[in-house]
């Protein structure tokens, strides 16, 4: 296992915030190609009102021109409806749920309470159990929040032993939502979350600069992480970070830094540079 990391591919991220319509044909055909790479997930859509995010009202279609592949796909939901319609898919592994432990983003980003969002979680693990799906957890604002919401890494403890407790959830995602994580800081929240939860696949799905990126994954790594989120060329983030640059975690620099530490992540280097060179028609 300390040889092995699984990664995921997040083009939904990347694509969602981007104003200009991609067409549907120009999107199946990248997520094909991530979907030949060895990605352990793909974060290929999100079921969302198309009023919020216009980028994934094709998403159900998108579905319909994947190939098969080894690789999970995850769908992001919001509530119990997209839950609902993201389920009726045989395809689809792991349905997402983005939990802020900062009170102000999640009405912003779901337009409900934290206490709400529970009760949210709850029906959602009810349709999982029910459609046999996976459920995942990110912990959003999970590495501090511009707001001035209460925040700590026994903040982060404390919400993911209460998730995981009340919820059969496979995976918890930590999410430095606005890229304000520190190496040091990185660090030392998964290797207390890593300690306290052996049995949860904990993901790191760390906003940045790209000059950040490299010691960010190693922080991320030596802390205990080997579940990695990332994007080609770092495409997409939270716009509501403070610097205009701070986007995804490049999934480049990511595989780069694992190879030259002779570590396995099941991506194969000839379909990703194709799929790299893809990501060009997407991503202008």
């Amino acid at each position: 296992m300390d040889n092995r990391v699984f990664i995921t591919e997040c083009p939904r991220d990347a694509m969602q915030g981007i104003k200009d319509w991609i067409e549907t044909s120009d999107k199946i055909t990248y997520l094909n190609h991530l979907l030949t790479c060895g990605f352990d997930t793909l974060d290929f859509g999100s079921f969302v009102s198309p009023k919020a995010t216009p980028q994934m009202r094709d998403t159900a279609t998108v579905l319909e021109g994947l190939n098969d592949s080894e690789t999970k796909l995850l769908a992001v939901i919001p509530n119990e409806r997209g839950a609902e319609d993201a389920a009726k898919f045989d395809r689809i592994h792991f349905l997402a749920y983005p939990f802020s432990i900062s009170e102000t983003f999640q009405l912003r980003n779901t337009n409900a309470t934290i206490e709400e969002s529970l009760r949210r979680v709850e029906a959602i693990a009810n349709i999982c159990h029910k459609e046999d799906k996976e459920l995942m957890l990110y912990l959003s604002m999970g590495f501090g929040n511009p707001y001035g919401d209460t925040w700590s890494p026994d903040l982060i403890v404390t919400w993911a032993e209460r998730l995981t407790q009340l919820f059969e959830v496979s995976r918890l995602s930590l999410a430095d939502t606005i890229g304000v994580a520190t190496p040091e800081l990185v660090n030392q929240v998964f290797t207390t979350i890593s300690t306290e939860f052996p049995d949860t696949q904990i993901s790191a799905h760390l906003h940045t600069l790209p000059e950040n990126a490299r010691i960010l994954t190693e922080a991320a790594y030596d802390g205990g992480c080997r579940y990695f989120e990332g994007a080609i060329k770092g495409y997409g983030g939270c716009p509501m970070a403070k610097d205009e640059l701070t986007g995804n975690m490049p999934t480049e620099q990511m595989l780069d830094w694992f190879k030259e530490k002779g570590i396995d992540t099941g991506v194969d280097p000839s379909r990703f540079s194709e799929a790299f060179v893809t990501s060009s028609k997407i991503f202008h």
